[in-house]
C-alpha cells in the first residue's frame, strides 16, 4: 500500500462550508505562513463552480473561510470566459508569490486562467493563458534554460486525452509543446489521463502524480498514478508507473455527484519525505493520504509501462 488513507476522510466536506454549496472536491493545498492553505472547488445549487479557501495547521483539520475566495470574473476580459464557472485550481510558489490556474468554463469552452497571490488575502488574475479546450494545467517551481513550465491536457476527438508539456518566457505566452504521456490501450487509464498535482522535485527526478481513467459498462473510474520527468530537461520522461497507486475504495470515493472518482490537484512533500496527497472523492468531499516520496519514486521506477 503506497498511500495510507488518513483515518479521520473525509477531511472537508459542504456541511464545513458556511455558504450554500453542495460539493467541496478536487482543492489545490501548499503551505503559507506555517499553515496549510487549501483552495477548493464547490459546485453552487446551480450547478456552477466557484472557488472557496481553508486553513489547517496540521493538513488535516481545515477551518473553511466565511466567504468564497474566487468566484468567477463579471468584468472586463475574464467575464466571457468565466460564466460558467471556475474549477479544479493548482498552486505553485515561485519567486514569492503562489500561481494559481484554473479551469475557465464558458459558452467558448474551457480555458485555463492563471492568478497570484502573495498572501491569500487578494488574488489578482493574470491571464488567460491557453485557447479552447485546454484543462488540468500545472506549473513548474523552477525555469528551465530561462523559461517557465507547465503540464496540461488539451482535448481531442483524434487522439485520445494525453499529458504534454509547454514553455514560456513569462507566464502569459505558451509554445514549443510536447507530447509526453499517452493512455495505454486496455489499461487503467486507457481512456484519459491529466497532471494531477503540480510536481515534486527528487534526486531522481520530477515526480508526477496524475489522473487516469478506464471506461466500464457503469461508468469511468478516476485513478491515481505516477511519472518521472527528467530533472534538467523536463520534457524527456524517464518512467510512467504500469500499475495505479490510488483507487476509489471508500464510500464517499464510490457514490457522489459523480460516482467512482479520486482526482488530485495537490500534493505537499514534508521534510520527513513524506507527502500528503490530497484528492477529491466522488467530487463531493476532499480527501488526504500520506506517501513515502521515495517509495513512489521506486513504484514508478521499478515497475513501468510506455509513455507514447
Amino acid at each position: 500500500m503506497l498511500i495510507k488513507r488518513y483515518s479521520g476522510n473525509p477531511i472537508l466536506t459542504k456541511e464545513d462550508v458556511p455558504y450554500s454549496v453542495s460539493t467541496v472536491h478536487n482543492a489545490a493545498v501548499t503551505k503559507y505562513n506555517g499553515k496549510y492553505l487549501m483552495i477548493f472547488r464547490s459546485h453552487k445549487k446551480n450547478g456552477r463552480s466557484i472557488l472557496g479557501k481553508a486553513e489547517s495547521s496540521d493538513g488535516y483539520n481545515f477551518k473553511v473561510d466565511t466567504m468564497p475566495f474566487m468566484v468567477p470574473s463579471t468584468e472586463g476580459y475574464f467575464k466571457d470566459y468565466e460564466e460558467y464557472g471556475i474549477e479544479d485550481p493548482r498552486i505553485t510558489f515561485f519567486d514569492g508569490e503562489y500561481l494559481i490556474t484554473y479551469s475557465a468554463y464558458s459558452k467558448y469552452g474551457v480555458r485555463i486562467g492563471l492568478a497570484k497571490t502573495s498572501d491569500f488575502k487578494t488574488v489578482t488574475r493574470i491571464s488567460m493563458i491557453t485557447q479552447a479546450d485546454h484543462r488540468n494545467v500545472v506549473i513548474f517551481p523552477e525555469k528551465f534554460n530561462g523559461l517557465y513550465a507547465r503540464l496540461d491536457r488539451p482535448h481531442s476527438e483524434i487522439s485520445p486525452w494525453s499529458i504534454w508539456i509547454s514553455f514560456s518566457p513569462d507566464l502569459k505566452y505558451w509554445g514549443e509543446s510536447k507530447l509526453l504521456i499517452k493512455p495505454l490501450n486496455y489499461h487503467w487509464d486507457e481512456m484519459k489521463i491529466g497532471p494531477g498535482a503540480p510536481p515534486i522535485k527528487t534526486t531522481r527526478g520530477w515526480l508526477i502524480i496524475y489522473h487516469g481513467v478506464f471506461s466500464t459498462m457503469s461508468g469511468g473510474i478516476y485513478r491515481l498514478g505516477t511519472a518521472l520527468l527528467d530533472l534538467t530537461d523536463p520534457s524527456r520522461v524517464i518512467a510512467v508507473g504500469d500499475d495505479w497507486i490510488l483507487q476509489p475504495e471508500e464510500v464517499f470515493e464510490i457514490t457522489g455527484y459523480v460516482h467512482n472518482v479520486v482526482f488530485t490537484c495537490a500534493a505537499v512533500p514534508e521534510p520527513d519525505g513524506s507527502v500528503k496527497i490530497y484528492w477529491g472523492g466522488a467530487d463531493t468531499v476532499m480527501c488526504v493520504g500520506t506517501a513515502n516520496i521515495e517509495n513512489l519514486v521506486d513504484s514508478c521506477l521499478n515497475n513501468s509501462r510506455p509513455a507514447i
